[in-house]
Parts: C-alpha cells; sequence; structure tokens
C-alpha cells in the first residue's frame, strides 16, 4: 500500500553510500524517514476509515448480485425488485426477535439488540424515503453485476437507482452522497 518510507529509505541509502544506520537523531534524513513513516500510517488510517464506511455497499451490491445470479442474471421486473427489497430490509427481523427472546424480563435492551433494532430502523427509512442499489430492471446492467468481483471502482460502471416507497425509481449516481 503506502510505500514511503521503503522509497525515502532507498534515496538515503543511495546518497550516503548505502548506510542508513550512521544517521543522526536530529539530522535531516532522519526527519524525511520520520516523516515518511508518519505520512504511511496516516494513509493506511485513512484507508482503512474509507473500507469501513464502503463495507455495507458493498454487501448490499453483493446481496443483490446473489439474488440475480439465483435467476440466471436475468432482469427483474419492478414488482420482483420491491419484493427483494422488502426482503433485504426485512433480514434482520428473526434475529431480532431471538436477542428480544433471550433477555430477561426486566433488563435493558442488549447493545447487540440495540445495534439490529437501529439497522432495521435506518433500512425501514430509507426503503420508505428511497432505497440506494444498482438497477436491476435493465438487462445489461445485470450483466455487468455479473462480472462484477468485488472491487469498488467497478461500481461506478453501473446504472444506480433510488427505489421510493411509493413505487417510483428515480436516476442516482455513485458513489452515493448519503448525509
Amino acid at each position: 500500500m503506502a510505500n514511503t518510507v521503503e522509497k525515502t529509505r532507498k534515496q538515503i541509502a543511495k546518497k550516503k553510500g548505502g548506510s542508513i544506520d550512521a544517521l543522526h537523531e536530529n539530522s535531516r534524513n532522519a526527519k524525511r524517514l520520520h516523516y515518511a513513516q508518519h505520512r504511511d500510517e496516516r494513509l493506511q488510517k485513512i484507508a482503512r476509515a474509507r473500507g469501513k464506511r464502503d463495507q455495507p455497499l458493498l454487501q448490499r451490491v453483493s446481496h443483490f448480485r446473489d439474488i440475480v445470479k439465483d435467476g440466471g442474471y436475468k432482469a427483474l421486473s419492478l414488482e420482483e425488485v420491491h419484493a427483494k427489497i422488502n426482503d433485504y430490509v426485512h433480514e434482520y427481523d428473526e434475529e431480532y426477535e431471538e436477542v428480544k427472546k433471550a433477555r430477561r424480563s426486566g433488563r435493558p435492551a442488549s447493545t447487540r439488540e440495540d445495534l439490529v433494532r437501529m439497522k432495521i430502523a435506518a433500512l425501514t427509512k430509507e426503503q420508505k424515503d428511497g432505497f440506494y442499489m444498482p438497477d436491476l430492471t435493465i438487462e445489461k446492467n445485470v450483466q455487468l453485476l455479473e462480472r462484477w468481483e468485488g472491487e469498488w471502482a467497478y461500481l461506478t460502471n453501473l446504472a444506480w437507482v433510488k427505489v421510493m416507497g411509493s413505487g417510483t425509481v428515480k436516476p442516482a449516481s455513485f458513489p452515493p452522497h448519503l448525509s
């Protein structure tokens, strides 16, 4: 991934005749190495945060890819899309009921129960306001989804839509502008 330290170390070693062990603690070259290491750590931290933020959308695309895979990579009708969205929104209901039943009466909700309830509430709200997903009603888009291998950059090739709870479909852009 980030390899600024290795490049800097190589440049300093070339300049110093192959030895970077004899650097003074506060020398310019030592500061260059320190800055390069700090930069690499910062870039790795940003990449981890981006990956964590993008993971739910990747899981969503993977879920809908599996759905069209089971259907032989054929485009779906709008009614089928609404049914699949409803299934996706309510897939955590069973887990929520299990966690709720496991809790003794009179006890506060567990952290897991709260997280699942918040996830269900967020998905339900998104379903009502406009569910963001790849357009599965277009054959070409379904074929593009078939070739997807899990890469974030490839998702820009797909046509995206927001399927409203009222039954209408609005075109959307990728990446989503989630607030």
